[in-house]
């Protein structure tokens, strides 16, 4: 492909999987106005946010097996077009109870952007080139944090929070008539994919059997969901605790994003010297001892708002690096069952993400200690994940090269 053609196709990728992360960050300035607005509290608000990461999580189960049975295109039509109907859902709802039901029925549209973006790098680029354009595709990703949730604060302020809700439609719309022109069909409609339930789920079988994915979608998956544990608490953290304002937070939200996208840019030049393997390996301990080092400091009220930021600045950079490593790692393996892989392991990432962002919420105390706790977890969790792991699998290989060796004697 030419070098004009290729950078649409990670332009168009790239939007495709920042259509969640648009719709997680954009509205998050907003959470005053709205728990106001409809006449809750902001805990209740957040949920609104678990459950989008609930819809992200069963949708792309969902669309694993529907890209491999008719493509990529057909299910991306059908998903955006979803997320396009429940986006005006959610600006015309009037209670905090509905709001959180539009937001499900989002995400279960918008999702698809996840699971069809990674499924194409698999159809369109060959295995040693799939880390780099996962880079690529992850500073795509990582330019919304800087611009969603400034438009979003902008947009609260000067207009109403409901109009996050139009303009997420409209950006979606446009999205779609840039795959229908502009991207490749990769693979191709498969009709010896079965939608039987039983034959799905021996195809979810086949990936699970599978140790290197296995291993690096579970570690990955809760290295990464730290994010969403900064996402759910950060707007309460920052605007409540240390009073800062909508347009405020959103320069902050923008400032850390660099931390992300800096980091993506490094993860380019790494590749070049080291494996992907090496890469997470590094970074998840880099992780760990920066979040212990924010648990002890923020139980210690050390923090000021400029340390918390510096802190935090310095966390997140691990981000940029753990996740295209392993998403590139996770999906090695697999030629026929990409489309199902992909979903298991997005379903398995926004699933934690769910998760940690419940127990932000769960234990909210007007302090940052949930925050900061959780997201030093997934880094631990992850660290601890994948060194376990690394163990069981160098069992599991000479145990049958030691039988093998035995077979062959006998």
């Amino acid at each position: 492909m030419t070098n004009k053609q290729y950078f649409f196709i990670i332009l168009i990728l790239g939007s495709l999987a920042t259509v969640s992360p648009f719709s997680i960050d954009m509205y998050l300035p907003g959470f005053p106005r709205i728990a106001s607005d409809l006449a809750t509290t902001i805990d209740r608000v957040q949920l609104s946010l678990t459950s989008y990461l609930i819809g992200i999580c069963l949708g792309q189960i969902l669309y694993g097996p529907l890209l491999d049975r008719f493509g990529r295109k057909k299910p991306l039509y059908f998903g955006l077009g979803l997320y396009v109907i429940a986006s005006l859902g959610c600006a015309l709802t009037s209670s905090v109870d509905a709001l959180i039901a539009m937001r499900f029925f989002q995400a279960m549209g918008g999702c698809v952007g996840l699971v069809a973006s990674q499924a194409l790098v698999s159809d369109l680029f060959a295995p040693q080139k799939r880390a780099e354009v996962f880079s690529l595709i992850t500073l795509v990703i990582a330019v919304s944090p800087m611009i969603a949730p400034t438009i979003g604060g902008y947009v609260t302020s000067a207009i109403a929070w409901q109009w996050i809700f139009v303009i997420l439609a409209g950006i979606v719309g446009l999205m779609m008539l840039a795959i229908y022109f502009f991207l490749p069909t990769g693979r191709a409609a498969d009709p010896s994919v079965s939608l039987k339930p039983k034959a799905v789920m021996n195809g979810f079988g086949i990936v699970l059997g599978q140790p290197q994915f296995l291993l690096y979608t579970l570690a990955g998956g809760l290295a990464t969901a730290a994010p969403f544990a900064y996402i759910a608490g950060s707007s309460d953290v920052f605007m409540n605790i240390y009073k800062v304002s909508e347009q405020q937070y959103g320069w902050i939200f923008a400032f850390l994003a660099f931390a992300m996208i800096g980091s993506t840019q490094l993860n380019h030049i790494l590749l070049r010297k080291f494996t992907s393997e090496q890469i997470i390996k590094v970074t998840l301990i880099c992780q760990s001892a920066v979040g212990l080092i924010m648990i002890v400091g923020v139980y210690n009220n050390m923090f000021s708002l400029l340390g918390l930021i510096s802190i935090m600045f310095i966390f997140l950079c691990g981000q940029g690096l753990t996740g295209p490593n392993a998403s590139a790692l996770s999906l090695a393996p697999f030629n026929k069952h990409t489309g199902s892989a992909s979903a298991l392991m997005g379903s398995w990432r926004m699933g934690a993400g769910a998760i940690i962002s419940a127990l932000v919420s769960l234990f909210h105390n007007q302090t940052a200690v949930p925050m900061l706790g959780m997201m030093a977890f997934c880094s631990i969790a992850g660290l601890v994940i994948l060194f376990t792991g690394n163990v069981v699998v160098r069992h599991q290989s000479r145990r049958h090269q030691v039988e093998d060796e035995i077979s062959v004697l006998l």
